[in-house]
């Protein structure tokens, strides 16, 4: 069988059919340095317990999980597959660990306290890398810069599949295929056609290698898509950073120390954002209604000082007219809007006072679209029909939508992707022993 996509859902896809039994080739677009999809820059996942274990403290429960869940999706979800996803959360953690993670005990470095999710030790990168290391033991074997132009059905059964690699197309015939290639969003031309000419000021803060290709294949040979393509999860980022696989380094989380205002030195807010760990995702949709997709969150030394690090330093300046000429906006406009805000009653905690001054340049940075292809129960990709090949397979953030067509849960894309990649390889495996 054949696995597309070397992030952590194709990871676990092809551990789980290896173990199964299956001889596994995985396909990865990504030359090696750049091999494991968004997972790279994942920093936690999400999992219920129901007591304090080494890597996580306190309880979090399954009850709470599907009730965290109902609160993002409504009725708005597949039910059967949210159900496959909060059962298997709990075990989530020992199969990674199994298969060489390590985890970062509670209440050391710098990861915040977090009873809902558990830190791979090393952060995203060495997760992959140890699941890869993992794959090789088990004899799997590995294609790095391996595009696949097509899939398509062979006479007598199983797939033809076509992959471009060092300039050349060489056609892989195979029994069965799971497709983990990560969803829409990285192809800037994909982002324009949904969302408008206002896309081209966003940033991606994953893998450009996650371009909806492979969607796009699957839906054109008659598979059914679900979610709505011009809905995402878009949240602040540096504009400093680079245009695609900035990762949550770059993700700007300081708002609620500060005062946000646009290109014109206008202020601008977001009602209900608050200060808690979530105001991030309300942040991005407002950005990106911005003036060319730019916003810039000013601080004093008072409120950088509360600031988590960041990857990039701040513009720094001794005064505020020199913040507004290093940053070349309205001076008078700014200085004006800032007696304002520090004059508000409910801003007292957070005055912009004390020199020197900071900011951040801040754009909408996407990490991924509620858009994908439809399965069932077992990752079978549904076709427009109805139908269902029983050699075909979808998982991870391409079939994400069957769970969140709307909303994020923090640390949820990896266990989402883990869980759903281990029982498509499993399914694969199941099928190529039938």
């Amino acid at each position: 069988m054949t696995v597309i996509g070397g992030g952590i859902a194709g990871l676990c896809a092809a551990i789980a059919a290896r173990r199964g039994g299956a001889a596994v080739r995985l396909l990865e677009a990504a030359p090696r340095p750049l091999r494991g999809g968004n997972a790279r820059h994942g920093r936690n996942f999400r999992l219920t317990h129901e007591m304090p274990l080494d890597y996580v403290p306190d309880r979090y429960t399954a009850e709470e999980l599907r009730a965290e869940l109902r609160s993002v999706t409504g009725d708005d979800t597949n039910r059967a597959l949210t159900e496959l996803l909060i059962e298997r959360a709990h075990s989530i953690a020992g199969w990674l660990i199994d298969h060489g993670v390590h985890l970062q005990p509670p209440g050391t470095g710098v990861m915040p306290y977090s009873r809902r999710t558990a830190f791979p030790l090393g952060g995203g990168k060495a997760m992959i890398n140890a699941l890869y290391a993992s794959a090789e033991r088990l004899g799997i074997a590995i294609n790095y810069d391996s595009e696949v132009r097509s899939i398509l059905r062979s006479e007598g059964g199983g797939w033809t599949i076509n992959v471009r690699s060092a300039g050349a197309d060489d056609p892989i015939r195979t029994r069965s295929v799971v497709v983990c290639a990560g969803g829409a969003g990285a192809d800037p031309a994909w982002l324009r056609a949904n969302f408008g000419s206002t896309a081209e000021g966003w940033m991606v803060r994953g893998t450009p290698y996650a371009n909806g290709h492979l969607l796009d294949l699957l839906i054109g040979a008659g598979g059914c898509a679900i979610g709505d393509p011009t809905t995402c999860h878009v949240v602040p980022v540096d504009a400093r950073g680079p245009q695609f696989d900035g990762g949550i380094v770059t993700r700007i989380t300081s708002i609620p120390l500060g005062l946000v205002i646009d290109r014109s030195s206008a202020r601008i807010d977001v009602a209900g954002a608050g200060s808690q760990p979530t105001h991030y995702a309300k942040w991005g949709p407002r950005i990106a209604d911005c003036p060319g997709q730019l916003a810039y969150l000013l601080l004093d030394a008072r409120g950088l000082a509360r600031a988590a690090p960041s990857a990039l330093a701040p513009i720094t300046a001794p005064s505020l007219g020199e913040l507004a000429a290093a940053l070349a906006i309205d001076p008078a406009a700014l200085l004006q809007n800032i007696d304002d805000f520090n004059a508000a009653p409910a801003n007292a905690v957070r005055t912009i006072a004390v020199p020197p001054f900071f900011a951040y340049p801040m754009r909408p940075g996407l990490t991924f679209v509620h858009y994908g292809i439809k399965v069932d129960a077992t990752m079978r990709v549904v076709q427009a029909d109805g139908r269902r090949h029983d050699d075909l397979f979808a998982a991870g953030m391409i079939m994400a939508a069957n769970v969140l067509r709307r909303g994020y849960l923090a640390g949820l894309g990896i266990t989402l992707s883990a869980v759903f990649g281990q029982i498509a390889g499993e399914e694969a495996a199941r099928h190529a022993h039938g």
